[in-house]
């Protein structure tokens, strides 16, 4: 359809990463299935009965309450476009209250598990260079898996150890990188980079990360490389770029850095996105307080 054509379009002007605007594409399909279904007419007729109708066949056909907030959340952004763009006169999402989401911790693994997943990268091949130091840029920095495939060589200052990162809503923040993840993103650009450039013939790649053909990589592309780093450690985990973001600040307070820092380390716009890592914090130390004090421990 021409509107969610320009929609994209948009989405793309505003520098929207392609994963966010892949998730838009399918929400809104899904959206546009039920219309067409239901007999409910073009998209510009959409009204709130049509928006209460949505919802409650989100409910039945058993989406968890997040994917329900976030298809809602996709229709009102996408008719907000609409009506900005004069399609429509009224949003007919913006009565239809997002369901409640149960609170979940993020999920992140151990430090010790970390250590497993390092050890088991070999870096003496091309590729086990470019990987170490993936995975040293995702724990090491916190970045999302976004940010680090969007990063450009001239991104890297190895003067004063930081990375200029490029973020969401197109705000850019300083991160530094510590010795180890200096150490590992020169070996792989002096001893790794060409090699996969080679494949491709692109001596001109401008982006810092590239894949076996010697392309830019992709967000898909670093999910397939962790998949490949758990597969030849010691351990037997789930592991996603999202969970080393959350293991980094995880750590990060676990160790005693304070919030302020993290948030800006993460690059989260308001302290309250941050704060949900203390929760877990808490739970760590709470956890050590059981097992350690001795009127806390359980009688064997």
């Amino acid at each position: 359809m021409d509107l969610i054509d320009n929609f994209i379009r948009y989405l793309e002007s505003k520098n929207y990463s392609t994963h966010t605007i892949d998730n838009y594409i399918r929400d809104i399909n899904v959206l546009t299935d039920f219309i067409q279904s239901e007999g409910f007419g073009e998209l510009t007729d959409a009204n709130e009965a049509l928006a209460r109708f949505y919802l409650g066949f989100l409910f039945e056909k058993d989406y968890s309450r997040r994917s329900i907030a976030r298809k809602i959340s996709s229709a009102r952004t996408f008719f907000a476009y609409l009506r900005k763009e004069a399609y429509i006169g009224n949003n007919p999402f913006d009565s239809v209250k997002i369901p409640k989401q149960e609170k979940k911790n993020p999920r992140f693994i151990y430090e010790s598990e970390i250590s497993s997943l390092f050890d088991g990268i070999n870096k003496e091949k091309a590729k086990g260079k470019r990987d170490y130091a993936i995975l040293e840029m995702l724990y090491g920095c916190g970045l999302r898996v976004s940010e680090l495939c969007g990063l450009k060589i001239r991104d890297l200052d190895f003067y004063q150890n930081l990375i200029l990162v490029h973020g969401k809503g197109n705000k850019d923040r300083y991160v530094p990188m510590h010795s180890n993840v200096v150490e590992s993103v020169k070996d792989y650009l002096d001893n790794a980079r060409t090699e996969f450039l080679l494949r491709s013939e692109n001596y001109s790649e401008e982006k810092l990360f590239v894949n076996y053909k010697g392309t830019s990589l992709t967000s898909r592309g670093v999910r397939v490389i962790l998949n490949d780093i758990i597969e030849k450690s010691s351990e037997n985990i789930k592991l996603s770029p999202h969970m080393l973001r959350h293991s980094f600040a995880t750590h990060l307070l676990n160790n005693g850095a304070d919030l302020r820092s993290v948030q800006e380390l993460l690059g989260h716009e308001h302290l309250s996105s941050t704060q949900i890592y203390t929760q877990v914090s808490k739970d760590k130390l709470k956890e050590s307080y059981m097992a350690h004090h001795p009127r806390a421990r359980k009688k064997e």
